[in-house]
């Protein structure tokens, strides 16, 4: 018998160092070739680092959390045969394909409805405590994901209740409520349990995106209510007409237009600010940011030249990344070079919201919900569909005069959404 140490492997684009988010393996565990040692994250992607050869670990060398370098000591195997703990240099892990990226963003925003199956609560398993939350790796919770499974019900076997792909096998294909889940607690019992979360992983790069934004941007927030009245009779009757076969629209895809159009003007909002080198850059291409909330945390899916696309190229493509950014296959470039963002909670958007700049770019449009309201007009009281835009400036770039227009740009377009087509 001998001793195989694998190292943290390149994973390439002149990364030094990542973070430990999580072992898939434990000390006294039998691993196979290829089998999932750890998970690790760069400052985009989640990766999992495979085991180039079977043997039984014997040691792991960090905890999760930890940052560790490139060609660090990763975990020491028991492996048949001589090993190559005597050689020079141990052998790192294999390189790595190309990664799934799970990049921080900064706003919060909900993502389109992508077909899929419905996640169905069932009863928590006996195998592990109530509070405790379950412990997969980034393939397996796509995995749980794709089967509509919820994986705080699902029963790990693994090594420390880890849950692996034959459990989710075996919870789809009818696992059942535990009787333990059926008997009903106290309506007002005491509870006196608490939990320590230590933030590392993508929670921790976003902790890191939202306090730089907010440390470095001084920013400024402008507010102004929209009548989508006749903007939403044009989205149904498109719909209606064109819908099975373009696909339906929502309202982000106008937003999109119209903000396209109102930039023409003001060239200084679609840019990104090197604050180190003292250097705005304007672009005339508009790289549209969707902040988006999805299972795996804040990303910030981008639809590149959004000035040359029309309404249902935008919406194919919000719903492309939407779906890419949900089940974890969006790539690296899929998910930077932003110049300006949009952030949607969409139906719950709330009346205001405060959204943070997508640093380094210097502003950002947040949609509230669309409410019914009785309004005035020419002095009658008529139901108006009724929207607010909540946006974000960088006051060392946007002067708030110039904010203002360039909303109220924004909004003479949504509410007369002819216009939008009107070169």
């Amino acid at each position: 018998m001998g001793i195989h140490v694998i190292k943290m492997p390149d994973i390439g684009e002149g990364i030094a160092e990542v973070e430990l988010v999580a072992w898939n393996v434990q000390p006294g565990d039998d691993v196979n070739e290829d089998q999932s040692l750890a998970d690790v994250m760069t400052d985009k992607a989640t990766v999992e680092i495979p085991s180039p050869v079977s043997g039984k670990v014997i040691s792991l060398g960090g905890k999760p959390g930890q940052v560790m370098a490139v060609g660090s000591e990763l975990i020491r195997l028991e492996i048949a045969g001589e090993g190559n703990a005597g050689a020079t240099a141990a052998v790192a892990a294999p390189p790595m394909p190309p990664v799934q990226s799970t990049a921080a963003a900064t706003p919060a925003v909900a993502l389109p409805s992508t077909t899929g199956p419905a996640r169905t609560p069932l009863a928590r398993p006996a195998a592990r405590q109530a509070g405790d939350k379950p412990i997969a790796s980034p393939a397996v919770r796509r995995h749980a994901w794709d089967l509509g499974i919820e994986l705080r019900y699902v029963a790990g076997t693994g090594a420390a209740g880890r849950i692996t792909h034959e459990d989710l096998d075996a919870h789809a294909a009818g696992a059942g409520i535990p009787a333990e889940a059926q008997s009903a607690s106290p309506a007002h019992a005491e509870r006196h349990d608490e939990e320590a979360v230590p933030v590392i992983g993508l929670r921790r790069k976003i902790a890191q995106k939202m306090q730089e934004s907010k440390r470095r941007i001084p920013h400024f927030a402008y507010v102004e209510e929209v009548d989508v009245t006749e903007l939403d009779l044009l989205r149904r009757r498109l719909n209606d007409t064109h819908g099975a076969g373009r696909g339906r629209l929502s309202v982000l895809p106008f937003l999109i237009r119209a903000m396209v159009l109102a930039l023409r003007d003001f060239p200084q909002i679609n840019a990104r600010y090197d604050d180190e080198a003292g250097v705005v850059t304007q672009y005339g291409a508009v790289h549209m940011g969707i902040a988006s909330q999805t299972d795996n945390g804040l990303m910030v899916p981008v639809i590149r030249h959004a000035e040359a696309r029309g309404l249902w190229s935008n919406a194919a493509e919000i719903v492309r990344l939407a779906e890419a950014a949900r089940s974890g296959k969006a790539a690296r470039d899929e998910l930077a070079g932003s110049t300006i963002t949009i952030s949607s909670l969409g139906t719950l958007g709330g009346i205001v919201s405060t959204p943070v700049i997508n640093h380094p770019e210097v502003a950002i449009v947040g949609v509230n919900r669309m409410v019914l309201r009785p309004m005035m007009r020419d002095g009658m009281v008529v139901p108006r569909l009724m929207m607010n835009l909540s946006s974000s400036f960088d006051h060392r770039i946007v002067d708030g005069l110039h904010a203002a227009e360039f909303i109220q740009a924004v909004r003479g377009y949504l509410e007369c959404p002819g216009t939008l087509f009107v070169e």
